[in-house]
């Protein structure tokens, strides 16, 4: 059985400033707070790059600061150093960063190629586009070095939106304190971050939104059969292909029974069991049944309809997909208000705009309100993956890969999570493990993974250490 990882927390830019501002309250000087960065961001690239000449781009701020200390301190270890800046800090931790470096520093513009690049430009707090001498820069420097690593975060990306304000300098590593924040996972910040390193700086980063990590394994009793193992029902519609993927991925996942419910039920072919509608009902009345998936394959029509219905009026935690989440756009608009089951929602973008409207900029946001409007838990699928709580927790799935792009790779998705709700994971915990899961099986697979193949790539993600 898997139960979720350790809660990551992801921050926005003011949450952090709230948090070095209680941490400095409560007698930590930003001196102190610098000096524990810097020594981080050090340990990261003497790990990550080793050996060759670095150039350091530092700003006038905070960040800047950094990148002085940085550079004193590869410098004391005997690596060759370049400093290139558009000024030195005058006042603050940051002033007192620039005397240790105490070295020449080269005009911005002069700044020359070195096989390893260093961005303390600007941190989390820029929100305009990067000035063009700036950009300038960075379009020569594009290409010549061998590593480049970020800062907090790559300049010229917002840091909570994960928007490029201009073409910032893709980063091999980013070095980050305190915790992640939203623009290292979310829009272009996923591309342009690279590697990313949390340092602890001894702030205190409270959060209701984290990061999805690996879950942890619990033995299964050496006791358990199928039924406490949870049993899993899967409404198909006439063509059942997608939903036998769904119902694949569920037992795959650990569920010790699935049942496929088709219009006509077939003999069995393989472990799904099959039942007709009528016997579905039966089932749906089993409180053995721990879990529902509806949707994938599923029609529009009157009998999709009643499925639908009587899967929102129930008590049985039910993930909604594909077909189901189509009814529930032309239904009316008080569908969430009179349900009763626990939902788990899975739309991409365009079923998402259909239900709840455009997403916007700011996709957490868009996630947290569909939940709250909703009072269902809403994966919004995506390279970055939202889970959002109608209580307001919120959680970012990095963990992914460009493979899971094809058809029916949710529809697998859905059986994941079907497949832990049975299992006694509560909705927004099922929806963070299994968008882990579902994007491993998609690193697993790389290119020229499909659908079919997600199934057979689970018991190793789950075997996995």
């Amino acid at each position: 059985m898997l139960v979720p990882g350790h809660a990551l927390p992801i921050l926005t830019a003011a949450d952090m400033r709230v948090a070095e501002a209680a941490a400095m309250a409560a007698g930590v000087s930003d001196l102190v707070l610098m000096e524990r960065a810097v020594a981080a961001a050090l340990a990261a690239i003497q790990s990550f790059e080793p050996g060759h000449a670095v150039l350091v781009l530092c700003g006038p701020g905070n960040n800047g600061g950094d990148g002085y200390g940085i550079a004193a301190e590869l410098r004391a270890r005997g690596r060759d150093v370049t400093v290139a800046a558009l000024g030195v800090p005058t006042a603050g931790a940051a002033a007192v960063m620039a005397a240790r470096w105490g070295d020449v520093v080269l005009p911005l513009a002069a700044a020359p190629s070195r096989p390893v690049v260093v961005d303390a430009l600007f941190g989390t707090g820029l929100t305009r586009a990067l000035p063009d001498d700036v950009q300038a820069v960075l379009d020569r420097l594009r290409g010549a070095a061998r590593a480049v690593i970020a800062v907090d975060i790559a300049s010229g990306l917002h840091a909570d939106t994960g928007a490029a304000m201009g073409r910032p300098l893709a980063a091999d590593l980013t070095v980050t304190f305190g915790a992640a924040k939203r623009g290292h996972l979310l829009g272009e910040g996923a591309a342009l971050t690279g590697r990313l390193v949390v340092a602890d700086i001894g702030v205190a980063c409270v959060s209701g939104t984290s990061l999805v990590t690996p879950p942890r394994r619990l033995p299964l009793p050496a006791d358990t059969h199928k039924y406490r193992r949870g049993s899993v029902a899967v409404i198909a519609g006439a063509l059942s292909g997608a939903a036998r993927l769904t119902a694949l991925a569920a037992l795959r996942t650990g569920a010790g029974l699935v049942t496929l419910i088709c219009p006509n039920a077939a003999v069995p072919a393989d472990a799904i069991m099959q039942r007709d509608d009528a016997a579905g009902l039966a089932l749906l009345a089993d409180p053995r049944t721990r879990a529902i998936a509806i949707g994938p394959g599923l029609a529009a029509d009157q009998r999709g309809r009643d499925w639908l219905a009587r899967v929102l009026a129930g008590t049985i935690p039910a993930v909604i997909d594909a077909g189901a989440l189509a009814l529930l756009g032309e239904g009316p608009q008080d569908a969430f208000a009179t349900a009763t089951a626990p939902l788990v929602l899975t739309p991409h973008d365009g079923e998402f705009a259909r239900l709840f409207g455009a997403i916007g900029a700011d996709r957490i946001g868009a996630a947290q309100a569909a939940a709250v409007a909703s009072g269902a838990v809403v994966l919004l699928k995506g390279s970055q993956t939202i889970i959002a709580a109608p209580d307001g927790r919120t959680a970012v799935n990095g963990h992914a890969a460009p493979w899971l792009a094809t058809a029916g790779a949710g529809d697998a998705l859905t059986g994941i999570i079907a497949a832990l709700l049975a299992q006694g994971l509560a909705p927004f915990d099922a929806a963070s493990v299994g968008a882990w899961l579902h994007g491993d099986c998609g690193r697993r697979g790389g290119p020229g993974l499909i659908a079919d193949d997600i199934p057979a790539l689970l018991p190793a993600v789950l075997a996995a250490p």
